[in-house]
């Protein structure tokens, strides 16, 4: 593991999804998934999203629309929430959910747009 990109991935990472959400996955993590922690915090937060080649907001609205074509609502829960941790604004989901209805399929559109009410709804009772 590069300790420097780790903890490089660590301050992105939290500053994206949230530090409780991510020190207790790093926490609660076993000698199971550790690595797979590690990894994740290293290479996509530490070493991807580093880069200078994109800002937050634009990693933040293609990850919205990658999530959605995988079908996997509880990524996409986290990812609405640092969407909007990153300038992403409700307007901007919707665009973005409605370009994933064209290329991805309704089903899944409709599915993201479920899960991403619910988080926003959260959102706005904090």
């Amino acid at each position: 593991m590069n300790k420097e990109k780790f903890e490089k991935g660590l301050e992105i990472r939290r500053s994206v999804l949230g530090a409780d959400y991510v020190d207790n996955s790093i926490n609660n993590a076993t000698d199971f998934n550790m690595p797979m922690q590690e990894l994740v915090t290293e290479y996509c937060w530490g070493e991807v999203w580093a880069r200078p080649g994109l800002p937050k907001k634009t990693r933040s609205m293609i990850n919205l629309a990658m999530i959605t074509a995988l079908n996997r609502p509880h990524e996409l829960k986290l990812h609405v929430r640092g969407a909007i941790n990153n300038g992403v604004t409700k307007e901007e989901i919707q665009e973005v959910l409605l370009q994933t209805a064209i290329y991805c399929g309704v089903p899944a559109a409709i599915d993201s747009f479920r899960t991403a009410k619910e988080v926003l709804d959260e959102i706005d009772k904090e």
